[in-house]
């Protein structure tokens, strides 16, 4: 793995809620993220498996022919302690700044809050008169469907958005990034190696996004079996043949530093939904 520590650190104007340094590797700038302790009830647990989801998660975007952010696993020595972290790549330039969804939804209508409701999502998109609107919206319905193989339960209105070209005031979809909260991060090796199939079998259907629908968060797979949504549907039919599960599982078990239980767990999670968004896409062909 790469060492980070004697990297050039520069000021850090990232926000989020890990800890991160911004740091210079290679003439390249990466936002570094750091693993986290938290707090869930009756137990502490070290949030060191999100630097695994958001490398994993990345990848599996770019094995899906999506743009998204170039993600390095690495370690940072801290007072005399390893850290395993990941390190993404800053996609903006002098030319182009990242504009997230968030910041079109106050532009596009000032009178009202937009959280992740999908009709509130959907209107801005409509509305606004900065985008390509039907470029953008199969941009969100593909990534919607990619989340839902890898499991983010956190594609909130920061987490996704635009590239926006100062000079033009040209507004593309940005590469995905932040996709630390997919693959259940929370989860230590020792309650994975206790756990059977259906337990990972139920992790996987009981998904939800943080995107909802009437109000409640939208399960994935129930949503899409409805197969109730054309354009989800339509992105069912473009993006799941771009998927390849056998280079997925060779992409997993390549990585050293991940145990070989939670590269089974992985595996076993993302094939579950894989077979389940096969079989929908054999329906929506049929």
């Amino acid at each position: 793995m790469i060492d980070f520590t004697n990297a050039i650190e520069e000021f850090n104007n990232y926000q989020g809620s890990e800890k991160k340094k911004t740091l210079i590797y290679n003439n390249i700038k990466y936002l570094v993220k750091f693993p986290d302790p938290i707090m869930e009830k009756n137990k502490n647990i070290s949030y060191i498996n999100n630097a695994f989801s958001e490398y994993i998660g990345s990848n599996i975007f770019k094995m899906a022919e999506f743009e998204a952010q170039n993600t390095l696993l690495g370690k940072y020595y801290y007072k005399g302690k390893e850290k395993i972290v990941c390190a993404c790549e800053d996609f903006t330039d002098n030319e182009h700044i990242l504009y997230e969804f968030e910041n079109l939804a106050l532009s596009t209508n000032p009178d009202r809050k937009i959280e992740t409701e999908l009709t509130d999502i959907m209107d801005v998109l409509e509305e606004s008169k900065m985008i390509d609107t039907k470029e953008i919206k199969e941009k969100f319905w593909d990534m919607f469907v990619i989340d839902s193989l890898i499991g983010n339960t956190d594609r909130h209105n920061g987490n996704w958005g635009f590239l926006l070209n100062k000079q033009t005031n040209e507004i593309t979809f940005s590469p995905i990034y932040d996709c630390g909260s997919c693959l259940n991060p929370l989860f230590e090796d020792t309650e994975l190696e206790n756990m059977n199939s259906a337990e990972i079998k139920n992790l996987a259907i009981n998904c939800y996004s943080c995107i909802k629908l009437n109000g409640k968060k939208i399960n994935y797979m129930s949503f899409m079996q409805k197969m109730e949504n054309k354009e989800c549907n339509d992105a069912i039919k473009r993006r799941f043949k771009k998927v390849n599960i056998n280079e997925i599982n060779y992409f997993i078990d390549g990585i050293e530093c991940i145990s070989n239980v939670r590269k089974k767990f992985y595996k076993e999670i993302i094939s579950y939904r894989y077979n389940n968004l096969e079989n929908i896409y054999e329906k929506l062909k049929s």
